[in-house]
């Protein structure tokens, strides 16, 4: 099978004219192109005046090698990659039951592949089962009534099931493992079109149904999935002068033993970083980023990116990605941009305020959203992060105070008019634009609860952004605040092997511990790690 790159079409093309380029395109004649599949499917907006659509194509031809040959100076034209997922290792007859800690997109994926491979996984959710964790999600956002371990960041799922559910990434993945993640997604009820869009998405409502199914295919395959077990404790041994781990101690009283852990926490697992710190893991600080979401009208961006063609269906909603870096060194950027969405309370801890982020699969809400935020560094937080990894978490939860205190200490957002934020004066009221974020937006003075240094970034960024994209800083958008989970502040620092730098048997995972930003990325490094902890476990068994 053939793949072809970079072929370009009108936006509005009739249909047969994609096999007509095909064949131009190869130089074939009609029956030499025994049939096509669009593998991925993308555009150019950079002319809104002549939108283009640019394919990749797996073709099959007759005389697959003559074609080759005649095409070779063609970098654009190649052999189509085998991106079938195969299993690295099967598991030997009574090798031990790996834990997974977590449910997140990289725990559901390490304990799919472990399961897969014949592992048995055990896979310890402190939250709830999607189902019930969506009923308390939604019960916080309407009533501002919060349970801390059912939540936007707490439950089966994770973080990402309350999010855009963008399933795109630019890690590099040369063994194709993204491709799996998207094939198991379809193979559980989403879109087969997730397979060739350049920026596939799902949205929430069709995330809660592809989790149930893909609970239920990890649990058929001999895998077993606890809920409400917290992990407290690590039980760490020390062999012939390294350190090992031997088990877990969970919320409910009970022990677990096991030699090889997944800890697949997710970026708001405060307390348990904690205790692996004070067990002796290693950890290290890392960059992150603090801002706001910002709310535009959709059809402003619609207009901006597409001219005559905003509302096309092909096109949907318009999305986009800025970035601009400040006179004081600081970088802004545009972050989990949600068109067509809505920005929602993503709080874990009570009186700590946190913002994300989120879209239906339709994304027809009337505001297009994104996190704008400023990058900091370990050199930022608060004492000496050399001696304490941890200190990117005492920064976090100090803004999201001050956040919860400038909303008015029951659960509403601190919000103001971009307008008013670049005269430096509060927000008395809300105009043109209504805020999504429920239970509620205060009006008042976002510097309140940000670091002065991202205050003065973003005043710098927000004209910037203006001519690039115009309306941008319209008067009347409005920004929210605070968002301090654009990553995790830690790394729990792992080898070449996978595993902690000090703590043998265990394996830190997707995004809590620093490897991972977003669902497709945390999926691939699941599957990894999965990969690592059998080849281990084979090796072992072998000698």
């Amino acid at each position: 099978m053939l793949r072809i790159q970079e072929l370009k079409l009108p936006l509005d093309h009739a249909e047969p004219a994609l096999r007509q380029a095909i064949l131009k395109r190869l130089a074939l004649s009609e029956q030499n192109l025994v049939s096509f599949t669009v593998f991925k499917r993308a555009y150019d907006a950079r002319k809104t005046s002549a939108i283009q659509l640019i394919y990749t194509i797996d073709a099959v031809v007759k005389d697959e090698a003559g074609v080759l040959k005649r095409l070779a100076k063609d970098k654009q034209i190649g052999l189509t990659p085998d991106m079938n997922y195969r299993q690295v290792a099967k598991a030997p007859a009574g090798a031990p039951r790996p834990v997974v800690v977590g449910l997140g997109p990289c725990g559901l994926f390490a304990g799919l592949i472990l399961a897969e491979m014949g592992f048995n996984p055990i896979i310890l959710e402190r939250g709830k089962i999607v189902r019930e964790r969506t009923v308390d999600t939604f019960k916080f956002w309407r009533k501002g009534v919060l349970d801390p371990e059912s939540n936007a960041q707490f439950g089966e799922g994770g973080a990402g099931t309350f999010s855009d559910g963008k399933l795109y990434s630019q890690i590099k993945d040369p063994n194709h493992l993204g491709r799996k993640v998207l094939k198991e997604f379809v193979e559980a009820g989403a879109p087969e079109e997730i397979l060739f869009v350049s920026k596939p998405h799902i949205g929430t409502f069709r995330l809660v149904s592809m989790i149930e199914h893909m609970r239920a295919k990890i649990i058929a395959l001999g895998g077993e999935i606890r809920f409400g077990a917290q992990v407290t404790d690590v039980i760490i041994e020390e062999r012939r002068g390294e350190k090992h781990i031997a088990g877990l101690g969970l919320s409910n009283g009970q022990t677990l033993e096991a030699n090889r852990i997944v800890m697949a926490l997710g970026h708001s697992a405060r307390d348990t970083f904690e205790m692996l710190h004070s067990k002796g893991v290693f950890f290290e600080p890392k960059p992150f980023s603090i801002g706001v979401r910002i709310e535009h009208p959709q059809s402003i961006i619609d207009k901006a990116r597409f001219g005559q063609y905003a509302g096309h269906p092909i096109l949907g909603a318009a999305d986009y990605k800025i970035a601009y870096h400040a006179t004081n060194g600081r970088s802004v950027y545009s972050f989990c941009m949600c068109p067509g969405g809505t920005v929602v309370a993503a709080a874990s801890e009570p009186g700590r305020l946190v913002t994300n982020g989120m879209s239906q699969y339709s994304r027809k809400e009337r505001n297009a959203n994104s996190g704008i935020v400023v990058g900091v560094n370990p050199e930022d937080f608060p004492g000496d992060f050399r001696t304490n990894p941890l200190a990117g978490i005492a920064f976090q939860r100090y803004w999201e105070e001050k956040a919860y205190e400038a909303g008015g200490s029951n659960w509403l957002a601190p919000g103001q008019l971009v307008g008013d934020f670049l005269a430096g004066q509060p927000s008395a009221e809300l105009r043109s634009v209504t805020p999504s974020y429920k239970p509620g937006v205060t009006p008042t003075d976002l510097s309140l609860c940000l670091p002065d240094y991202a205050v003065t970034a973003i005043r710098e960024a927000l004209p910037v952004f203006g001519r690039q994209i115009p309306n941008y800083d319209m008067a009347d958008a409005v920004m929210t605040g605070v968002e301090t989970r654009t990553s995790s502040p830690i790394r729990m620092t792992r080898g070449q092997d996978f595993q902690s730098l000090n703590v043998k048997g265990l394996y830190p995972a997707g995004e809590g511990a620093g490897y991972a930003g977003g669902i497709l990325s945390a999926s691939v490094d699941g599957i990894k790690v999965a990969e690592a902890l059998a080849l281990s476990t084979t090796e072992r068994a072998a000698a």
